[in-house]
């Protein structure tokens, strides 16, 4: 990271690297949370972008079929889309699509797979004999757009761009395997910068899943949705309720509540002042849990508007090999 820093202020280029594996139609505040981190980093660096749409690894991981794979990854791609990227930096792609347009995408991807033995992603990865061939080699898939010559038509063919990858914490081990083979391939280490997982409403030391629609805040949730599951479903430690016992006893900063506030509000001032009257009791559980019934409200509300205008044209637009115009390649 202190490298990609250092290159930022000599004015040399770099790509932002990030995914989204398409396992469902809707997406959860925990996917969102990372692209809009993204975001801030394109905007900030004013850099390209590249997000690699994995329905590949779903359709072999899940009990769905390679096209639902591949519909999902498409459906995805409006969530990001409505986020806002810079449709002239940023370049969406499947996997199942671009592996078959790009010669040069495929090549890095049998580089990788030649350089890491089965006994080393054995060990990484913790495969056995039970997996299938295509759960053994996907990590080679994950580790090629963590080179610039992957993507020839973006990057004019250059070969040394560096790679800045934001990315949940538990994808470091692709990168970490990616890390090892870089140099062998003549390509540049790609730098990590990880995020921690959203917890689920049931808990901190849990983890939203797709799976569970009582665990998750989707996208696609409405108001009264989002209602419901913050009031019935987020949990506070000890199951404190009452008010008195709060103003007794302090709050419980493993509140789901506050946790996700600590994600979602830019205040930093009210937000201080939020964390201060509600760890001496000052302000009661269900007064923070409107507070974030609110502000979800608002993010998720404003997200359904924009996913409602992207069209399946913008989408294509999004996924299809180009120039990105970004100051940084030229």
């Amino acid at each position: 990271m202190h490298g990609i820093l250092t290159l930022y202020e000599q004015k040399q280029p770099f790509y932002l690297y990030t995914g989204r594996g398409p396992s469902s139609e809707a997406m959860h505040l925990g996917h969102l949370i990372p692209f809009i981190f993204t975001k801030w980093l394109q905007e900030t660096f004013d850099v390209p972008l590249v997000i690699q749409l994995t329905d590949d690894e779903k359709f072999i991981w899940n009990d769905i079929t390679v096209e639902e794979a591949n519909r999902y990854a498409h459906e995805n791609a409006k969530d990001i889309i409505a986020l806002g990227f810079d449709i002239n930096k940023t370049f969406i792609f499947s996997d199942i699509e671009y592996i078959s347009s790009c010669p040069e995408f495929y090549m890095n991807i049998c580089k990788v797979q030649k350089l890491v033995t089965y006994s080393q992603v054995k060990g990484i990865f913790g495969f056995d004999v039970s997996d299938s061939i295509g759960k053994i080699s996907f990590p080679a898939i994950q580790a090629a757009p963590s080179f610039s010559s992957s993507f020839p038509r973006l990057f004019k063919s250059k070969k040394d761009i560096p790679c800045l990858i934001p990315c949940a914490i538990d994808q470091d081990p692709y990168f970490r395997m990616t890390r090892d083979v870089a140099q062998k391939l003549g390509g540049v280490k790609p730098a990590v910068i990880h995020s921690t997982f959203v917890p689920a409403l049931q808990g901190v030391q849990t983890k939203m899943s797709a799976s569970d629609p009582n665990a998750s805040i989707f996208l696609t949730d409405t108001d009264e949705e989002i209602r419901i599951k913050i009031k019935r479903y987020a949990d506070s430690e000890g199951g404190i309720n009452m008010t008195d016992e709060h103003k007794k006893r302090g709050s419980y900063l493993t509140d789901i509540s506050y946790q996700y506030l600590t994600y979602l509000m830019t205040d930093d001032d009210k937000f201080t002042q939020i964390e201060r009257d509600y760890a001496c009791g000052v302000l009661a559980r269900e007064q923070l849990q409107e507070i974030l019934i609110k502000l979800l409200q608002k993010i998720i509300g404003k997200h359904r508007q924009n996913r409602a205008l992207v069209t399946k044209e913008m989408v294509k637009q999004y996924m299809t090999p180009r120039n990105l115009e970004c100051s940084i390649v030229t």
